[in-house]
């Protein structure tokens, strides 16, 4: 289990796990009187931006050069973020007095991990939080329509049971996770 620790210590697992507890309370603690989607896709999005932090190693020949396999690692740890992202804001909001369906909680969840994989992918684990926070910062300015591509843009504040909604956070994890568990943290 040595490599655990190592792999943990080199990506910066501690210190995100903490950010990701800090921002999650913190968002909750700030709106726990007035609970409502908006909330949670911010603490979401904060939580999976904290924790995307370790999605690149420090030292590019060092991760080319590991004797053992990648691919599993960089699943594990981004399937991890979107897991504990979703699992801290199913848990602090049952401390309020309303709750957002779980439903809801998980597929933004998905969505915004597969997001961070594309944005570690692309640009970088260090920028691993842009798309989300982008996506993030759109939805809640999309005007009320009836359209398909209404429904896609606004995914995170969709009502569960959204196909549109359901479909783009399902694509979004898949590819997120195949491009990031294949390719890794670009350098």
């Amino acid at each position: 289990m040595r490599w655990a620790v190592l792999y943990a210590r080199s990506r910066r697992l501690p210190a995100a796990t903490a950010a990701l507890l800090v921002v999650t309370s913190g968002v909750w603690f700030l709106g726990r009187g007035s609970w409502n989607p908006i909330l949670v896709v911010l603490a979401l999005t904060a939580g999976i931006a904290v924790a995307a932090i370790g999605l690149s190693g420090q030292d590019a020949d060092l991760d080319r050069a590991a004797a053992l396999p990648w691919p599993r690692r960089r699943f594990a740890h981004l399937a991890l973020i979107g897991v504990a992202a979703g699992a801290l804001v199913l848990g602090v909001q049952e401390l309020g007095p309303s709750a957002i369906d779980a439903a809801i909680v998980t597929r933004d969840a998905a969505g915004l991990a597969g997001l961070t994989g594309l944005a570690a992918t692309v640009a970088g684990g260090q920028f691993g939080w842009t798309l989300p926070l982008l996506w993030c910062a759109i939805s809640p300015f999309v005007p009320p329509a009836d359209s398909t591509a209404i429904r896609v843009t606004a995914w995170l504040l969709q009502p569960a049971g959204t196909p549109a909604a359901t479909w783009t956070a399902v694509v979004l994890a898949v590819t997120g996770a195949v491009a990031y568990t294949g390719w890794g943290g670009r350098h």
